[in-house]
């Protein structure tokens, strides 16, 4: 079966980077599956910090997402919390352990460490072109972006504060560098 190049090297960076995940995350008795949930958590704004929004940035089940939100609760590594406005609707927040175990795991220190050995212009260039692989792939899988408010369509900034324009709420200067289920890309 013929194989892209470009597709060899992120399978395999994908493979080390999961087996590590899987070690550390097997000292804490979790899955890779629980790590990323949490990191998409740490990153993520108040707008999309729901078990909906897990599950769609995961692309799994929500039976799937659930159970790790389950397994990852009774961890003492998240809370659950009810939208003050809409009680339907449960917000979910990295306990103090859970932003330890993040800060620990994520990104894991064989990547971290592969990355700073690489001069600063090789690194930028890599990430340029990984940011531009990544949006020709949302495009042609329709998926959302799940991109940093500030650059997104709907961040306004008006006299030095931003606001949301979906939601005409106020942003603070941590959450427009926060991921959100809505981005549009400016």
């Amino acid at each position: 079966m013929p194989e892209t190049p470009i597709y060899a090297v992120i399978e395999r960076i994908a493979n080390l980077i999961r087996a590590e995940e899987r070690q550390l995350g097997a000292d804490h008795g979790l899955q890779p599956v629980h790590l990323s949930a949490l990191y998409y958590l740490s990153r993520c704004n108040r707008y999309s910090d729901t078990p909906a929004a897990v599950t769609e940035y995961l692309g799994m089940t929500k039976g799937t997402v659930s159970q790790t939100l389950q397994v990852l609760e009774k961890k003492n590594l998240l809370t659950k919390t009810a939208d003050s406005e809409d009680k339907r609707l449960v917000h979910l927040s990295l306990t103090n352990d859970g932003k330890r175990l993040i800060r620990k795991a994520i990104p894991p220190i064989s990547i971290k460490k592969s990355i700073d050995e690489l001069n600063q212009k090789d690194a930028q260039l890599i990430q340029k072109h990984l940011i531009q692989l990544l949006t020709q792939l949302q495009l042609n899988t329709d998926s959302r972006s799940f991109g940093e408010c500030q650059t997104c369509v709907h961040c306004q900034k008006e006299a030095g504060q931003h606001r949301c324009g979906l939601t005409q709420q106020e942003l603070k200067l941590t959450e427009i560098k926060q991921i959100c289920r809505e981005h549009t890309a400016t």
